[in-house]
């Protein structure tokens, strides 16, 4: 019985061994079906290219003749950009000639968008006593920040715009050229023996000091001034470009004179320009080794600024019968340490310093709030007559030093010779500094202070010939450029071509400079060195800083 069943679970058994056979020979044929088909798949993917590859050759290789023959310019206006500056300045034709080389830049973004360079609460419409900075220059900066304009796209459209020319541009490198080939190996730009770093003949004259910081605090502001002069025509220390090394080796003679305190030379003048040479450095490129040092120049400022004898919160005197609403504790600033007297000059480019350092993001404390105050004051005290000024018709005037203690003003002889009037005498004015602390202080269009100022620096400070007084040129190109409309469209006319065809040119170590005999700057003889730095800067002003023209206050 137990065979019987055995043989019939075998028989039985048959029918699923052959299924299961039949299972394992699809699966199989099913399998080799497979890889046949994926082998078949990459040959035919392989082989596509080679069905393609003649129309690729046919398309692509060579390149169109005509961009290699269009080099990218740099520092030179095309014919459109020219057409533009008519079309939207009104000015006479732009010069389009000039026997000076146009130089092109080394840049690499030039046709990028614009990078932020500098914060962009500096470039922040925003009033005092506000929110983040104190007001700034460039209204319409937008994301550009304060120093966006100096380079790329930003800087052709502000050169269209403003009333630029082909050779107003070719003077600037012309002058760049000349600061490059007398800076001294170890950086700095010495206003007296720089004729030396040059192999050129015939050569310049030597240049003297003549200030009150003597040989030392000159050349730490000629060095300072140097610096913004490449710093303002977009050229920095780290991005490549032709004054790389150039403008490095000037960073680094700054840093390298730099006292404890944060001290640069001794005044606090020249303490000033370097500082700001520093802040916008590294608020143009963020470079982590000029943080430190740009902030302890601030620092140095902010102990030495002028304190206010009024107490916080006192009436104001802006004319209007109204209290200030930003008196601080600082006012202006003097030579050296703090004082009751407020000199015009030296607080102009302590407050341009502390603006640059606003773009930096660096701490300025209250200092832009006690500025302010020394602004409102010294306006109210020499033009006592303010309530019945008239916007478009009057013109008011700013004093060389405002005394706190006193509540006095002087004022310079005619010639800035160093000589003062009896206090409240008035005679030779700082309407130009006045100005442009104005607008950077958060004065806008409209402002009766401003528009009055604007008013007298364009009745009586017009420059109409060569040599001119550069020190009024500088801050008064600044001013007006600021101010904008008709005012700047008639000063541009005539300044831009003015300095154009009075730079030297083309005769060895005096090309790309300016001429400084029987010229004016306050008395003193630091010559060609610094005559040319005003220059270089005077015609950078389309694009060193946004304009605010129509900002209302």
């Amino acid at each position: 019985m137990v065979d019987d069943h055995e043989d019939d679970a075998d028989e039985m058994s048959k029918p699923d061994r052959r299924r299961v056979g039949l299972a394992g020979w699809l699966i199989s044929a099913a399998v080799h079906s497979l890889l046949i088909l994926v082998m078949t798949s990459i040959y035919f993917l392989v082989k596509a290219p080679e069905a393609d590859f003649p129309p690729m050759r046919n398309a692509s290789i060579d390149p169109p003749p005509e961009p290699q023959e269009k080099p990218k310019p740099e520092r030179t206006l095309e014919t459109h950009v020219e057409l533009e500056a008519v079309a939207e300045s009104d000015t006479p034709s732009p010069i389009t000639e000039l026997d000076l080389p146009i130089e092109h830049s080394e840049r690499e973004e030039d046709n990028e968008a614009p990078v932020a360079k500098g914060h962009e609460e500096a470039v922040a419409d925003s009033e005092i006593g506000g929110s983040g900075a104190f007001m700034a220059i460039g209204a319409g900066g937008g994301s550009s920040g304060m120093f966006g304009a100096r380079s790329g796209g930003g800087k052709k459209r502000a050169l269209a715009r403003f009333g630029a020319s082909k050779g107003s541009e070719s003077a600037v490198d012309a002058s760049l050229r000349w600061l490059k080939k007398h800076q001294s190996p170890n950086g700095m730009w010495d206003p007296v023996s720089y004729p030396a770093n040059c192999t050129e003949d015939p050569k310049c004259e030597p240049g003297a000091p003549g200030w009150v910081g003597k040989e030392e605090g000159a050349t730490v502001a000629c060095s300072g001034y140097g610096v913004l002069c490449f710093l303002g025509a977009g050229y920095d220390h780290q991005t490549p470009n032709k004054y790389k090394q150039t403008v490095k080796k000037g960073l680094d003679y700054l840093v390298t004179v730099q006292k404890q305190d944060g001290r640069l030379g001794i005044t606090n003048y020249e303490n000033a320009i370097a500082t700001m040479a520093l802040a916008e450095a590294f608020a143009m490129t963020g470079d982590p080794a000029l943080k430190g040092p740009a902030q302890r120049g601030v620092t140095a400022i902010i102990a030495s600024q002028n304190q206010n004898p009024k107490p916080r919160g006192a009436p104001g005197k802006a004319g209007d019968g109204k209290e200030s609403a930003y008196s601080g504790t600082g006012l202006g600033w003097d030579y050296f340490i703090p004082s009751m007297r407020n000199d015009t000059s030296i607080t102009g480019w302590n407050v341009m310093a502390l603006k640059s350092a606003v773009a930096a993001q660096l701490d300025v404390g209250t200092s832009m709030a006690g500025a302010h105050t020394w602004l409102v004051d010294t306006w109210s005290r020499a033009n006592a007559d303010s309530a019945s000024m008239d916007l478009y018709t009057s013109e008011s005037f700013f004093p060389y030093v405002y005394y706190s203690d006193e509540d006095s003003v002087e004022y310079c002889k005619p010639g800035l010779s160093g000589e003062v009037f009896p206090r409240n005498q008035r005679g030779q004015n700082f309407s130009c500094a006045g100005m442009v602390c104005a607008v950077f202080l958060g004065h806008r269009a409209g402002d009766l202070m401003l528009e009055t100022l604007a008013n007298e620096v364009m009745k009586n400070q017009l420059p109409e010939t060569w040599p001119c007084n550069v020190y009024y040129l500088y801050y008064n190109t600044l001013g007006i450029f600021q101010v904008g409309g008709d005012r700047w469209k008639k000063w541009n006319t005539k300044v831009r071509d003015l300095l154009v065809n009075a730079q030297r040119k083309g005769d060895g170590c005096f090309d790309g400079s300016w001429d400084w005999k029987d010229g004016q700057f306050l008395g003193h003889g630091v010559g060609r060195m610094l005559t040319t730095q005003y220059c270089c800067l005077s015609l950078q002003v389309y694009y060193r800083y946004a304009q605010v023209a129509g900002a209302k206050k």
